[in-house]
């Protein structure tokens, strides 16, 4: 799942090359891959070999670091380190702008990385820059990233042993791979480098800390075969794995990853799905791919019914919802209707006491939803004020309906989920430009919610549209590992970046109806390229 954009951040193709060799004599077999590519990189990154199958979903761990650097006005250009003063690492970049100057920007790196703050303007309002910098410190920007080069391996293994081994040197960004081939080998394993931190590092990365005390300072990296991986064995005695950027951390696990994990109701949702049946087929797992049965919606459902309104419709409001299953489908009232009444009872309940400032800076990065749900379960009197928990309950309702009426009219069984919640794949750049975004951005109405297997992430700090679908499914696929040709994909746009171009979206409906397309490369070639070196 990733930001919709337009063009989408894929580009399926299939790759093939006979065996030969690299610069620095590396022998290589015959190349034969297929599946999501993006541009600039020069292999596939999600896809399958004659052979293995894999994808993947974002591990989410904390790989990035922010150092508060102090500064000393007696000694100009020097940061304060462990042992001392040292020098800024100094560059000067150069970027050209069309029918404009050159601007010319100073960049200063620390031993920890660069400073984010001299280019970030927001950190002015938060550190007297006379004083300190904020540096970063980042897995992605060591010199020994060799991500490309595991890019490339991976797409000549053809088991998953090889695979396995291929994805050894792949860096940053860490995911969770899951990965299976045509012997029956299956497995899952987290990718990528994870720094390791000191006992004495009681901050781990949740905030800036003080650059010029070793404590805080990485102690080096993790061993790639003690990340979280699941065998065969274990796999095949549960039946399933599944990954949905939850907790993926077993049990007694004795390393630090992370805590930012999102919250498991898709997981547990995938998991309600897959041990429905005994056997599973590529249709019944497209099936679990557009699923949009909430969890979210069910485990609140009940505190909406106990809602006394005072609004004109909220009677009505209250039968729909009694008989609401929690199915965020794009043509259901009840959808709307909840989604509203969830997004005003968090502002009532918070915004009091965050502030709307602080608030309105982290809603939509954060949904607060299992806050809420403590806050009812708890009855908490701090957050829900004198008047109580029930009465914020109601009068989020109250609020929800009188916003939804404003737009829609009074007439329920013309309300719409999807109405509110378009999926935007928004143009790079002119999806932010006035009239020009309604050419060249992609826009269909869609389905799902935040905890839906079928995701629908928004930003509910949008001021224009804060319901609008816009980190969902980036693309689709279920790979048949007995009959490779029956393997299947879609994603939200089309093959085609020029918007004048029907492939440029000529796969938005289908995505929005969860409908697929054969993963096949053509019987003949419609236009050929030679490269004669």
């Amino acid at each position: 799942h990733l930001a919709l954009s337009s063009p989408a951040i894929w580009y399926f193709a299939r790759l093939k090359a006979p065996a030969g060799e690299l610069p620095g004599g590396h022998k290589h077999p015959a190349l034969d891959v297929i599946g999501a590519t993006l541009p600039g990189l020069p292999f596939v990154v999600l896809g399958r070999t004659p052979g293995v199958a894999w994808g993947f979903t974002n591990t989410g761990p904390d790989v990035q670091d922010l150092y508060l650097e102090q500064l000393d006005a007696t000694k100009p250009g020097q940061y304060r380190t462990p042992t001392g003063w040292s020098a800024f690492d100094v560059r000067n970049e150069t970027i050209r702008v069309k029918g404009q100057g050159d601007v010319s920007l100073q960049v200063r790196n620390t031993r920890h990385g660069p400073v984010i703050s001299d280019v970030q303007p927001q950190y002015r309002q938060l550190i007297n820059p006379e004083r300190y910098a904020v540096s970063l410190r980042w897995s992605a920007l060591t010199e020994d990233n060799k991500t490309v080069e595991s890019g490339m391996l991976i797409n000549w293994a053809q088991t998953v042993p090889e695979l396995q081994k291929a994805f050894t040197d792949n860096h940053a960004p860490m995911q969770s791979v899951v990965m299976a081939d045509t012997l029956g080998e299956v497995a899952f394993q987290a990718v990528g480098k994870l720094p390791t931190r000191s006992p004495h590092n009681d901050l781990r990365g949740v905030a800036p800390a003080p650059g010029w005390l070793a404590q805080y300072d990485w102690t080096g990296w993790l061993p790639a075969n003690q990340n979280p991986a699941l065998g065969r064995a274990a796999i095949e005695a549960k039946g399933w794995h599944a990954t949905a950027n939850q907790n993926i951390l077993p049990p007694g696990y004795a390393h630090f990853v992370g805590g930012d994990w999102t919250t498991p109701e898709r997981f547990e949702r995938i998991e309600q799905l897959l041990a429905a049946a005994p056997k599973h087929s590529r249709e019944s797992l497209q099936a679990i791919q557009n699923d949009v049965l909430s969890l979210g919606a069910k485990a609140l459902l009940p505190v909406a019914l106990t809602a006394k309104p005072q609004h004109p419709l909220g009677d009505q409001a209250l039968k729909m919802l009694s008989t609401f299953d929690g199915q965020m489908k794009a043509d259901s009232a009840a959808a709307l209707v909840f989604n509203v009444w969830a997004d005003e009872l968090t502002r009532g309940l918070l915004v009091p006491h965050l502030g709307a400032e602080r608030f309105q800076a982290l809603y939509g990065k954060r949904h607060f939803r299992a806050a809420v749900e403590g806050i009812l379960k708890r009855s908490d009197a701090f957050w829900c004020g004198a008047a109580g928990c029930p009465a914020q309950v109601s009068a989020a309702l109250d609020r929800a309906l009188t916003r939804i009426a404003a737009k829609e009219g009074h007439d329920m069984r013309s309300w719409r989920w999807g109405a509110w919640h378009p999926a935007i794949s928004s143009h790079k750049p002119f999806g932010k430009v006035p009239w020009l975004h309604r050419l060249f951005d992609v826009r269909t109405e869609s389905a799902g919610d935040l905890f839906t297997v079928n995701v629908g992430q928004y930003w509910a700090n949008d001021l224009k549209e804060p319901f609008a679908n816009r980190h969902a499914a980036s693309m689709r696929a279920v790979y048949d590992l007995f009959d490779a040709q029956q393997s299947v994909f879609i994603y939200q746009t089309g093959q085609s970046g020029h918007v004048f171009d029907p492939r440029s979206r000529s796969m938005a409906g289908a995505w929005v109806a969860g409908q697929y397309r054969p993963l096949q490369a053509p019987n003949k070639a419609v236009h050929r390229l030679r490269l004669t070196p």
